[in-house]
């Protein structure tokens, strides 16, 4: 099988940082009407991991989660490259996400250039329906997809960012647990009568490796045709300590199709770039506010 996960690629440097495009993130982000106000955090206990899988404690320890409040949201800015075909050349790109637990929702902005032409793409998990959109300018739609589908895709992918970032973010009843071996488990997340599920690789302390799943849909590049479920992984680049929570420095994701593995996405996580626990920004907040752990 052809693997595309070692295919040369620009420096994950990214765009200069875009004030513009984080003004405009931090209003829609403060306009999805999402709840502000956790309420009293409870610290999470050795108990409530007695009853999950070995695999699962050891990776929730290496994660710090124990004797800390639950995690109810951050916020993140990335640099990478991206492709939407695996004949296109990389591009440089910049994207900030906001995920919170209150009402489980996932926000997503990236911004990569053509030419002279930028293009903004959103994806969005809210209230339980996911949308991603393209938009050339910001005004031209180049692509703008909503359903079933992609409700499944955006949910799954909320869980990878909960794994990788903020684990106690689904340390609750909506998630469930389950033993495979002494280097992964599998992890399923409901909401709103939906469920993903995806298996998750550690190593020896419990570090993630990697993250795959089947609930996510593609179109299917090679030839094009319609959307179709496919298999998905993000391989982790290594960990780093921020705010004295390990969180993923960065990786790859990629698509699994039969024929071959196609990389299309790399993003790195600077140093001070994730923010726990913060409210959705306010509409008027400024561009020159900086993020930081």
């Amino acid at each position: 099988m052809e693997n595309e996960r070692t295919s040369s690629s620009p420096s994950t440097a990214g765009l200069a940082p875009s004030r513009s495009m984080r003004a405009k993130f931090l209003r829609e982000v403060a306009e999805a009407g999402l709840a502000g106000d956790p309420g009293p955090r409870a610290r999470v206990t050795e108990a409530e991991l007695a009853a999950l899988p070995a695999t699962a404690q050891r990776y929730l320890r290496f994660m710090r989660v124990v004797g800390r409040p639950r995690v109810w949201s951050f916020r993140a800015r990335w640099t990478g490259v991206f492709r939407a075909r695996p004949d296109q050349p990389w591009k440089a790109c910049e994207a900030w996400q906001y995920d919170t637990r209150l009402g489980i929702a996932r926000i997503f902005h990236m911004r990569l250039r053509y030419g002279l032409m930028p293009l903004l793409v959103r994806d969005t998990y809210v209230r339980g329906e996911g949308r991603m959109l393209g938009r050339m300018l910001d005004t031209i739609s180049v692509v703008d997809e909503a359903s079933a589908k992609i409700d499944t895709g955006e949910l799954v992918t909320y869980l990878n960012d909960a794994i990788l970032f903020a684990p106690s973010m689904v340390l609750g009843p909506e998630t469930t647990w389950t033993a495979v071996d002494d280097g992964s488990f599998d992890v399923a997340l409901t909401d709103h009568g939906r469920t993903v599920t995806a298996r998750v690789f550690v190593d020896e302390r419990g570090a993630v490796t990697d993250f795959s799943t089947t609930d996510r849909y593609v179109n299917d590049p090679d030839p094009p045709g319609d959307m179709v479920q496919a298999r998905w992984s993000t391989p982790v680049a290594g960990w780093m300590i921020v705010d004295g929570r390990p969180v993923a420095r960065g990786g790859t994701a990629l698509w699994h199709f039969p024929t071959r593995d196609f990389a299309y996405a790399t993003f790195t996580l600077a140093d001070g770039d994730i923010e726990f626990d913060v409210a959705p920004a306010p509409p008027g907040a400024g561009a020159h506010e900086r993020v930081r752990a």
